[in-house]
């Protein structure tokens, strides 16, 4: 049996820095409700994008390899439904500031998914196969960063 490459590839990488930053926005944003709020809102959100962001991201590494550009952008619709799980982990848990976590969660998966097809398509934070290692793709994160706002967020 023929598996798809999207679900045996596990991006560390897009895993990384989806529970690095994400974590931090949630500690921000519950950070008025008391340090304990912050902190586990924190480490719930780490968890969670630890176990899927790197599923979601070798998704994105697949879809960036695409021809028509409007098939990688279905991608970021796939990885925004995340977010229903990512809400109901929070709810769960009852997150303080669900809303406004969600809210900036989502602007976050909107932009992180155009970057990261843009940084894909140019071999940067790819795994696997061809993939270049970590501190050269740090390397290459200003310029890349920089061609990013120059094609205005990817859609250009």
């Amino acid at each position: 049996m023929k598996h798809s490459p999207s679900l045996l590839l596990w991006n560390w990488k897009a895993a990384l820095f989806s529970s690095l930053y994400r974590g931090g926005m949630f500690f921000a944003a519950n950070l008025g409700a008391g340090m304990h709020a912050a902190l586990g809102a924190m480490g719930a959100e780490f968890a969670y994008r630890g176990i899927t962001a790197g599923f979601y991201g070798g998704f994105t590494q697949v879809a960036s390899r695409t021809g028509p550009r409007r098939a990688a952008m279905a991608t970021a619709g796939i990885i925004a439904m995340s977010h229903a799980v990512e809400f109901t982990v929070h709810w769960l848990r009852r997150t303080p500031n669900l809303r406004a976590s969600i809210a900036v969660s989502v602007v976050f998966t909107a932009l992180s998914t155009l970057f990261n097809l843009h940084a894909m398509r140019r071999g940067v934070l790819v795994t696997g196969a061809g993939s270049r290692s970590f501190l050269d793709d740090l390397r290459a994160m200003p310029r890349t960063l920089a061609s990013f706002g120059a094609s205005l967020f990817g859609v250009s």
